[in-house]
């Protein structure tokens, strides 16, 4: 698996994270398959082992060992559980928003809980009457001497029912410049989940509804200044949440594969293997080619988010070829298994449902393909991983060669 982005160092740790995947979770995947609830139990599990945070500098706690490790994490546990993977991206998107715009400390408060994975974090911008026009929020925020004062809802927020810490962007005055953002712990008198709903595909992952009912918060919760509440929902989404979804992909792709190889080699027609009939082997290369490719661009913007380098493109781009590539590789996977792929005990059926799940957050394929002909027309508002990049670039304690 190595190459030419990855150290020995990442390979140690893909190796850890796949012994733990197949070992911890992939028994539980029947169980979470039926019961279609959220696996409290395994995502506290898994954030114990300190990989929620791989982006944290060790002075908090955390590894320091930057994106391209994250990639590494999140692809391993979702090319066994996609959900899992999706609670540790979700969480990641959490570790953001404090790493981007917290106080040294908030840092400091919350950090070193995150990386020992005491605390789950989540991010919370999308409403049900805006979608992704953040700017048409309705959800706000009233300051009342020393606190504020919050009303309104969240959907679609990943690790909803498992999250004990929120950074909510929420409306204080009109405008672009009108949103803030606050940390609202879960236990905070006002605030409330909504049912979880069981979806098409990743069961036992929660992404679902934070309700705030006159929820007070200290001012001192206020993340950056008021009115930093879209930076920190566009940072957060940019320079995490496309690549942490691009893992996401990249780890059900190489599942795909994986399934897919071996049902045609299990499998015999006309006396030989499956994969021996030519259209059954070009539909297996197509699908290595595209794994391939997709791995590439992931790995290589991580790697240069991991060095500081404008890449917002790169970003954009992994996305939109990681997601695109593994849906095209999850339907040829279902015309070689064929009516077997159909069942819902099989796992090319839940690849395939899961796929399609990391298509809209972030942005959907078109909305990748819309800025991306921005950076082509010189149309770009600026790039978020240059104005961060400080906070963003591979801990310097850790030793990028070993």
């Amino acid at each position: 698996m190595s190459g030419y982005f990855t150290t020995k160092r990442h390979e140690r740790l893909r190796q850890e994270v796949r012994v733990f995947a197949e070992n911890e979770v992939r028994p539980l995947i029947p169980q979470m398959e039926a019961a279609r609830a959220v696996e409290y139990e395994l995502s506290r599990r898994i954030a114990r082992q300190g990989w929620i945070g791989v982006t944290v500098a060790r002075k908090y706690g955390g590894m320091g060992m930057g994106h391209l490790a994250k990639t590494i994490i999140i692809e391993e546990l979702s090319r066994v559980s996609a959900a899992m993977g999706a609670m540790v991206q979700a969480s990641q998107l959490g570790v953001a928003k404090i790493v981007h715009f917290g106080s040294e400390a908030q840092k400091w408060q919350w950090l070193p809980r995150i990386a020992s994975g005491d605390c789950l974090p989540t991010i919370a911008v999308t409403e049900t009457g805006s979608g992704g026009h953040v700017l048409g929020m309705t959800a706000s925020a009233v300051r009342d001497g020393d606190e504020y004062v919050l009303n309104g809802s969240k959907v679609f927020v990943g690790n909803s029912h498992v999250g004990d810490l929120h950074g909510v962007v929420v409306r204080t005055g009109p405008g672009s410049k009108g949103l803030s953002a606050f940390l609202v712990e879960s236990d905070r008198p006002g605030f409330s989940l909504g049912e979880h709903k069981p979806a098409m595909g990743l069961h036992g992952f929660s992404f679902g509804e934070l309700v705030f009912d006159n929820c007070r918060v200290p001012a001192a919760n206020l993340l950056g200044a008021e009115g930093d509440g879209l930076p920190v929902a566009y940072s957060s989404s940019v320079l995490y949440g496309r690549p942490n979804l691009t893992a996401v992909s990249l780890g059900i792709h190489q599942a795909l594969v994986e399934e897919t190889a071996h049902f045609a080699t299990e499998r015999h027609r006309y006396g030989k293997p499956l994969y021996e009939v030519s259209p059954v082997k070009l539909k297996i290369g197509k699908m290595q080619s595209r794994l391939m490719t997709a791995r590439l661009a992931a790995y290589h913007a991580a790697h240069l988010l991991d060095e500081g380098e404008p890449c917002d493109a790169e970003l954009m781009n992994a996305k939109l070829i990681n997601v695109e590539l593994a849906l095209d590789s999850a339907r040829a996977a279902m015309e070689v298994h064929a009516a077997s792929g159909l069942f819902t005990d099989t796992p090319v059926e839940r690849y395939l449902r899961d796929a399609h799940h990391i298509f809209a957050p972030a942005g959907t394929s078109d909305v990748q393909l819309l800025r991306l002909g921005e950076v082509a027309l010189g149309l770009s508002k600026g790039e978020w991983s240059q104005r961060l990049s400080d906070l963003v670039r591979l801990d310097d304690t850790v030793e990028a060669v070993v």
